[in-house]
């Protein structure tokens, strides 16, 4: 039997976790003064309207090695092997502390990098989760999710510029400007880095890009799952996301709230969607 364990930002929902023996090792929120565990004692809405309140915008931290041993411990007591798979190490620390603690357990824990975040970083721990109850080896399901990374996507935009100004994502004067503007940034997740894919102006042109962006994928790597994100204040848009792609190929997987760690950066109101082949 295989275990996976994984970090918060994978963002799954409790009902996933449930089904596919996967333990969850939480990422922190420095806020107020305090270090809380990501949807354990902190979640987005407590650090907006933190920020909308003057406190300043949080950092976030991974867990220690000794956190990881713990649950690999754990895992190990009903399982032969562990799949320990995190947010991208490019975006993250958390990759570094998972391997300093599999070095205790002689093999019997595999480490791997997503290259992902959030929702991306969720659909392969629900694909490995999913190979591992049909009795695939450590070595198989480690190959096909490096197949998966080769190909994956993640496209969103923010509401609000503020977060990416409060995290020196982007310059005060640059934010400033896209507010006055109404410009909506286009960002993706490639090769375990966030990158900006464009800009455009206004709500409804920020929409058209990511349904046209799936329907580009889709044609592209034929049947795809997809995993929607969404933070708070962006229920809306999303709607009128999932509303362009009912005429595609696309396995459902669900919508998911983002983290509190990832919405750190975000902000309200952000909109995205998680791409992967159904068969790679």
């Amino acid at each position: 039997m295989i275990s996976i364990v994984t970090d918060s930002t994978s963002d799954l929902q409790a009902a996933q976790l449930s089904q596919g023996n996967i333990r969850v090792v939480p990422l922190y929120v420095l806020f107020g003064g305090a270090m809380l565990k990501d949807g354990v004692e902190i979640n987005p809405s407590a650090i907006f309207r933190g920020v909308r309140e003057g406190k300043k915008t949080p950092s976030t931290s991974q867990p220690s090695p000794a956190e990881f041993a713990e649950a690999y411990r754990s895992a190990l007591e009903t399982s032969e092997h562990v799949l320990s798979i995190h947010i991208s190490g490019q975006l993250s620390g958390t990759v570094g502390s998972a391997r300093l603690a599999a070095q205790e357990f002689d093999g019997r824990v595999t480490v791997v990098d997503s290259r992902s975040v959030s929702g991306g970083l969720g659909l392969q721990v629900l694909r490995a989760a999913a190979r591992a109850a049909e009795g695939r080896s450590p070595q198989e399901i480690v190959a096909e999710l490096e197949r998966v990374q080769a190909v994956s996507n993640i496209r969103f935009t923010v509401d609000t510029l503020e977060f990416l100004r409060h995290n020196g994502r982007i310059g005060g004067a640059q934010a400033l400007l896209g507010s006055l503007l109404n410009i909506k940034p286009i960002l993706e997740v490639r090769a375990g880095r966030v990158e900006a894919a464009g800009r455009v102006r206004g709500h409804k042109k920020a929409v058209q890009d990511i349904v046209d962006h799936v329907r580009n994928y889709v044609a592209k790597h034929g049947p795809s799952r997809v995993m929607h994100l969404c933070t708070e204040g962006g229920e809306g848009t999303l709607h009128e996301v999932r509303s362009g792609l009912v005429s595609l190929d696309l396995v459902e997987v669900g919508t998911l709230p983002i983290g509190a760690v990832v919405a750190t950066h975000a902000g309200p109101g952000t909109v995205g969607v998680c791409l992967e082949p159904v068969t790679v």
